[in-house]
């Protein structure tokens, strides 16, 4: 932040000019971060050259004119969001951007001991333009946050989220009423799942044990059939031989 109770020089205005010129009104960071105009504005800040070009514009009489016939430059690289510096810090609507702009900063700074509100307002105000009483009220906004318990206050005046806003910032909650059907489902479909698979097995074990016994049937027929294939041999080996004993009778008489 620059001393804006130092007396701007000609080549200061001179270079706000043509910086004005060149990036539009209201891109002060785009203008002092200009290599072109940063060597004479490094020292000045975005609140110091807004009230610097409203003073020029109203000493030679443009206001409003100049306003409208200035260009307006989008510059997409930077992240700088204008806003009046001669309103408070918003309530209401907007208050919820500047809570979640400091969610953002003490996320970002990453402080295990919390992080002071000098360190919160100067990464705020690299990204934003801010009002002249900013400082004032961040500082009633954290306490706000504290009484809510979303922030918690430790020493040396520093602040840290607590683990159970970064929870609730970042996992939905889950009513029960929406997990209960779902669970009834669940379990009415496993108990169909349950009786399906023990049916199937029953129907295997019957099936197995219809296999079993018809093999052991072939087994025991087979064994029948083997029996009488040996005793139909015996027999005809015993009618061989008798019809042998008769033959040789009948040759000797």
């Amino acid at each position: 932040m620059g001393n804006p109770k130092q007396k701007w020089t000609s080549e200061e205005e001179e270079a706000l000019r043509a910086g004005i010129a060149k990036h539009g009104a209201g891109k002060w960071k785009n203008i002092q971060r200009d290599p072109e105009f940063n060597h004479l504005l490094f020292s000045r800040s975005n609140i110091d050259l807004k009230d610097k070009w409203r003073n020029l514009s109203v000493a030679n009489g443009q206001g409003t004119r100049d306003k409208s016939k200035m260009p307006k430059t989008k510059d997409a690289s930077t992240d700088v969001v204008m806003l009046d510096s001669s309103r408070p810090l918003p309530e209401g609507n907007n208050a919820a951007k500047y809570n979640s702009m400091i969610f953002e900063a003490l996320s970002t700074l990453k402080e295990p001991n919390g992080s002071d509100s000098g360190a919160i307002a100067t990464y705020i105000e690299q990204r934003q333009e801010v009002p002249q009483n900013f400082k004032r009220a961040l500082s009633s906004r954290l306490r706000r946050l504290v009484q809510q318990d979303k922030l918690e206050k430790v020493q040396n005046n520093c602040y840290r989220i607590k683990s159970k806003t970064q929870l609730d910032t970042r996992i939905p909650i889950t009513r029960p009423k929406e997990l209960q059907p779902r669970q009834v489902q669940s379990i009415g479909y496993l108990g169909n799942t349950v009786e399906e698979a023990a049916v199937s097995a029953a129907y295997k074990i019957a099936e197995a044990e219809n296999k079993s016994f018809v093999a052991a049937e072939a087994v025991k027929e087979a064994e029948r059939v083997s029996m009488m294939a040996e005793d139909m041999e015996s027999f005809l080996q015993f009618a061989m031989d008798c019809y042998d004993h008769g033959r040789e009778i009948v040759l000797m008489a």
